[in-house]
């Protein structure tokens, strides 16, 4: 098991800047964020990507996750949506999305996270499923094509926050390359247990998002260990089904000090890991070769 680093966390780094602050870290891989100012796809062609692919081997890092719910290039957090009304801004979000899927291809990347639908901004629930549906049949096959799986991140406040709520829209999707990025404390925010909601997902897990959030459950990405989350409980949880995914932690509120943040983190969850049983998996030797974590594809 791999646990990363988003760069979300590093917006006042450039892309390679963060890869070399993460690996001096101790991280064993990186979540990579598909938007200005790190990688965002337009902003890329085959020359840039093949530095990226280089910089990540020879900082022993692997991509855990691509990161494709933002879209500040052209947006904010959350729009454009999956569920506007405007056809032309959901096409932005369909095309963003087939352009993250085309770069964790060429990054050996088994996954990209995108936003749950969006704000639901007064469409009814039945309309915003079909929206949202519609979005994903369009880039699914992509994603089947190219062997990189679309996770749906549910997150407070919009479309689909909750399990259940999860569940009842991917019982409508029968691509197998459909699934959920599991946002650990999304689910505390919204006032279910993790560990729980884990369990009735797992099926569809396919990377975890890993941040501690505080006793009011207000959605604020805190420092591991400076919240009310309980780690123990859904990392055993992980353990005991077998889970043998990639795990990122997420602190873009720590933009002015993501070191001291990561270090912080990465100390208090270290033992955790350990004591239930999920070892983290060691950096590659800086140099060596991509491929020691998964093919890169070209």
């Amino acid at each position: 098991m791999i646990l990363g680093y988003s760069t979300n966390a590093f917006t006042r780094f450039d892309l390679m800047e963060a890869f070399a602050e993460i690996a001096a870290l101790g991280f064993g891989g990186v979540e990579i964020m598909c938007d200005r100012p790190h990688l965002y796809p337009p902003d890329y062609g085959p020359e840039r990507l093949a530095a990226v692919r280089t910089a990540l081997a020879e900082k022993g890092l692997k991509p855990t996750n691509l990161n494709g719910f933002t879209l500040f290039a052209v947006g904010d957090t959350y729009l454009p949506s999956w569920i506007e009304p405007e056809a032309e801004r959901r096409d932005i979000r369909v095309r963003h999305t087939l352009e993250c899927l085309e770069v964790a291809h060429q990054l050996g990347c088994a996954n990209i996270s995108v936003p749950p639908g969006g704000p639901l901004a007064g469409i009814s629930r039945s309309r915003a499923t079909a929206l949202f549906r519609e979005g994903l049949e369009r880039v699914l096959p992509t994603a089947e094509r190219l062997g990189v799986r679309v996770l749906i991140e549910p997150e407070p406040d919009l479309f689909i926050e909750r399990t259940a709520e999860f569940r009842d829209f991917i019982a409508r999707i029968e691509s197998p390359a459909a699934g959920l990025n599991f946002d650990i404390g999304h689910f505390f925010c919204v006032g279910e247990n993790p560990a729980e909601a884990f369990e009735e997902l797992f099926p569809w897990v396919g990377h975890v998002h890993l941040e501690d959030i505080a006793p009011n459950r207000r959605h604020h990405h805190l420092v591991a260990g400076h919240g009310a989350i309980d780690f123990e409980q859904v990392l055993g949880v992980m353990q005991r089904l077998g889970y043998e995914g990639d795990i990122t932690l997420e602190l873009y509120p720590y933009t002015d000090d993501p070191q001291s943040a990561g270090r912080e983190s990465l100390d208090h969850l270290r033992p955790i890991f350990e004591a239930c049983g999920l070892p983290l998996e060691p950096p590659v030797p800086a140099g060596g070769p991509a491929s020691d974590r998964g093919e890169v594809r070209t």
